[in-house]
């Protein structure tokens, strides 16, 4: 290709859509297997099959394209692999919703209509996010696309379910549940979200029986749950209360006898330390009612309404109940006083409703054992957390975990496989489905209504997706996966469950790592979400700006385990850094015309110290950014090869370089061509992984091997560092913006030209010397006398000192000394007057009294900044006037 190939300016939308398709149609994301090396495998946390790419899903899959690009350049066997999850509740709420536009539930369409439904809307909308991840550059083995309903994931959920029932591991049984009434179904504790609430605390007080007027007033935040009670308990060493266990009270309203008992669990500080024990409503009662072997009275529905337990309040809803409730125990004299309290109340985290803990027969999953061996291989170092502070959170939940409670009062999703027999009672858990009973051959046989928790089929993730339970190539190889990239949110949901799960079924870890980012928030560190309407969709900026933009923006932006901001300023310096890229390529471009690296051979030229300092350095930024791709610091890799690439390839680098690449000397010309290209190319190898299209667009104008630069071997270092050369050029650098600042301070233009005064140490001198065309032509110069220092410095002349070298600029070069004395006097002038203005103000008893602290202290900070100009303008007149 020549330079005409190449536009002016880069278009994005162009380039992307071409070199994607290019990718898909040539394989290039599909790995071979390859027994002689060491495969690297991520699979992809699957977003909702219903879902939309949003600011989270960017990061958290800029990350991985970035490790998979990096390990395919390294040559690894490398294989991202893509699905989607069924999201049960999220999908089916959906469904339901469009449903019920058409004034529709799916009550009326039936279980197996409705399915059909919601597989319709999969097909129809499943692919959709699939289409967004490649908008975005993921470099997926879409060939191995899985879906958690797929018929081999489908498999693998039976066959584990039934496994872990056959061991006594899942159990079904009545248990306290997080009920949500709007969803309709049981969610389990990590689905929970607590929201701080100012309520109330209302102190009731329960007659004691068999006495005339003694009482125990409770308190409670749920008046409503009074009508299930069933006992009041104390702690057995509260003193106020120890004569009073054996008796009983009555329950307000409602008449019932009931026991005073002790348990520890009370806390005596908490109210009046006697509390309401309610078995069917509160899981911390439930338990206390287990070893009291207390009833268990259901007074409020899975809608949210009072159950006939609930008596003459029955039908109410739980709220409006409440409210009722409270004016009945005021009437009848039972509520002592009503206080303010804040706490913490559980919501629904998919539709915000408050939960309702109810009493419910759910299935669960034994955690203890599961659990225990999952602890161990994250504490004896078998699965490694980036950043490590999140091994702590890990395993204080897993140490902490109750039994999950797997079940789900839904209709998509996998459904709990086991049936039961109407004729003799059999409960039958089959990987199979069947048709009659095992026992007493029965053909009246129903399978259980409920589906499994979406995070169950996830759970199977690392070890389904690749043909579990089957022995397949695929699992042989790529198992285990090599990390685990997600946020922080879903440690819990996700993470400990995919351990435990490997554990039990591949006797392995799912992954060696798990690398934890962030949140993505907005420019004012608040958390993206539809009721702020502060969400960013990703696709807007890549529409306007193009993916490597998107994706650089928040790599660079990124801290392992910490929360990055969004904000559309990062994003324009972003996009300025992608069109330095294109243009500094371009310009490389245009002198490499007719150029052709194979036939130069290195030894045979001559390296400027300009050549050796950028050799070196690339090698130097290269290391750096292995390493800290090594330890997972993205950012900072992306952050090494931005300031490498701008500072010093570009604005050092390039522009001495153009002074051989314009000159007429054909070898100086040669080694100038070799350089460039030879850094300019390996450096888009480096920034691949970061910024797929632009590389691959500019790699295939440059002279290179190989088809695409993402199959190109991931660059090696430039020989070894040339620690001389970079401590010299350093020098250069400091000298040449000792310079440009001090020519910046004077308002002097670029057209203007000066003598540069150098004196320095012998051995210094020399390398400044050597190195003067380098002065002459970043630092405006029209000559460098470089000599010893002396006794005698140059009169009227501008100085500094860098590294015990002195610098001197004379100012009759740098301006016209009469209308440079002339203006600097007026100058002068004009700040002693602001100065004694500023003075008088803050002499002014009256301004110090009555205005505002703040103005005070900006008058005095003014006040400070006029002194400063001042002394500083008195210092360049001195200059002026020779008194140097």
């Amino acid at each position: 290709m020549t330079t005409k190939d190449i536009p002016t300016v880069y278009d994005p939308h162009a380039v992307e859509e071409k070199w994607y398709q290019y990718w898909l149609d040539n394989g290039c994301f599909t790995p071979e297997i390859d027994p002689e090396k060491q495969p690297y495998t991520i699979v992809i946390p699957p977003p909702n099959v219903t879902g939309a790419l949003h600011m989270g899903h960017a990061l958290d899959n800029t990350i991985q394209d970035v490790l998979i690009r990096y390990h395919r350049m390294k040559g690894n066997p490398t294989l991202w692999l893509p699905g989607t999850d069924h999201a049960g509740i999220a999908t089916q709420a959906r469904v339901e919703a469009e449903l019920a536009k058409e004034g529709l539930s799916r009550w009326d369409l039936g279980r197996e209509k409705f399915l059909e439904k919601v597989w319709e809307w999969k097909h129809q909308y499943g692919g959709r996010i699939i289409t967004q991840l490649q908008r975005l550059g993921a470099s997926c083995d879409f060939t191995r696309e899985r879906f958690t309903m797929d018929e081999g994931c489908s498999h693998a959920v039976r066959e584990v379910f039934v496994s872990l029932y056959e061991r006594g591991l899942i159990y079904r049984g009545s248990y306290i549940v997080n009920w949500c009434p709007q969803c309709h179904t049981a969610i389990s504790d990590i689905e929970v979200e607590h929201e701080d609430t100012t309520g109330h605390l209302w102190y009731v007080r329960y007659p004691l029986a068999d006495e005339e007027n003694g009482y125990v007033t409770v308190a409670t935040t749920r008046p409503e749950t009074i009508l299930g009670d069933t006992a009041v308990a104390v702690n057995p060493h509260d003193e106020r209360y120890k004569d009073l266990v054996g008796k009983e009270v009555i329950l307000p309203l409602v008449g019932r006898r009931m026991p005073i008992i002790a348990d520890y669990y009370v806390d005596p500080t908490f109210g009046t330390g006697a509390v309401k024990i309610t078995p069917s409503h509160d899981p911390n009662d439930f338990e206390i009612g287990q070893r009291h072997d207390l009833k268990q009275v259901t007074v409020i529905g899975l809608d949210g309404r009072m159950t006939e337990g609930a008596g003459k309040f029955a039908g109410l809803d739980r709220y409006e109940c409440r409210r009722q409730l409270v004016n009945k125990l005021q009437e009848g004299g039972y509520l002592e006083k009503i206080e303010d309290l804040d706490h913490a109340v559980g919501h629904c985290s998919r539709c915000n409703t408050v939960i309702e803990p109810l009493l419910s027969k759910q299935w669960f999953v034994k955690m203890k054992p599961l659990a225990e061996p999952a602890l161990q291989v994250v504490k004896e170092g078998g699965i490694r957390f980036v950043p490590e502070r999140f091994t702590k959170i890990y395993c204080q939940w897993l140490e902490n975990i109750r039994d999950w409670c797997i079940s789900r009062q839904l209709w998509w999703g996998h459904r709990i496989p086991v049936w039961y027999c109407k004729d003799c009672g059999k409960e039958i858990a089959s990987r199979d489905d069947i048709s009659s009973c095992p026992k007493c051959g029965s053909s009246h046989i129903e399978q259980d209504p409920d589906v499994l928790d979406t995070w169950f089929s996830s759970a199977l993730w690392p070890f389904s997706t690749l043909g579990w339970p089957e022995e397949t190539a695929d699992l042989k190889y790529f198992y285990p996966t090599s990390v685990l990239v997600t946020g922080r949110d879903i440690i819990f949901f996700w993470v400990a469950r995919m351990i435990f799960m490997a554990l039990a079924f591949m006797d392995d870890v799912p992954f060696k790592d798990v690398f934890i980012h962030g949140l993505v928030l907005d420019a004012e560190g608040r958390k993206m979400s539809k009721s702020l309407g502060n969400g960013i969709d990703p696709l807007e900026v890549i529409e306007k700006y193009g993916a490597d933009t998107l994706r650089f923006m928040l790599i660079t932006g990124s801290v392992p385990g910490y929360d990055l901001r969004f904000n559309w300023e990062r994003v324009e310096a972003t996009r300025n850094f992608a069109n330095k890229v294109w243009n500094v390529s371009r310009l490389a471009l245009l002198n490499l015309e007719g150029f052709d690296p194979s036939q130069v051979n290195p030894s045979d030229l001559e390296f400027t110290l300009a050549d050796r300092w950028i050799r070196s350095r690339f090698s130097s930024v290269r290391n750096r950014v292995v390493e800290l791709i090594s330890d997972y610091d993205l950012g900072g890799a992306g952050t090494a090869l931005y300031e490498f690439i701008w500072d010093e390839f570009c604005d050092w680098y390039v522009e001495l370089a153009k002074l051989r690449l314009y000159g007429d000397d054909e070898k100086a010309r040669q080694t100038a061509q070799y350089v460039m290209w030879e850094v300019l190319e390996r450096t888009l190898r480096l920034l691949h992984p970061f910024m797929p299209f632009i590389t691959e667009e500019i790699w295939q104008h440059l002279p290179h091997e190989g088809e695409s630069i993402m199959n190109a071997p991931y660059p090696k270092e430039i020989g070894e560092r040339d620690e001389k050369a970079e401590k010299e050029f350093a020098l250069i650098q400091e000298v040449v913006r000792g310079i440009r600042n001090a020519r910046a301070e004077m308002d002097v233009p670029p057209t203007r030209r000066a003598r540069v005064i150098i004196q320095a140490k012998p051995e210094t001198a020399a390398v400044l010397k050597q190195s003067s065309m380098y002065i002459v032509s970043l630092a405006w110069a029209n000559e460098v006398v470089t000599g010893l220092i002396t006794a005698e410095k140059p009169p009227q002349a501008v100085s500094f000192i860098t590294n015990g070298v002195e610098v001197y600029l004379p100012l009759a070069d740098l301006v016209d000394m009469d209308k440079e004395t002339a203006r600097v006097k007026k100058e002068i002038a004009a700040m002693e007057a602001e100065v004694k203005r500023s003075e008088r103000m803050l002499a002014n008893k009256g301004f110090l009294a009555k205005a505002p602290a703040e103005v005070v202290q900006k008058e005095r900070e003014k006040e400070v900044g006029y002194r400063d100009k001042l002394a500083r303008l008195k210092e360049r007149l001195t200059r002026l006037q020779g008194n140097h």
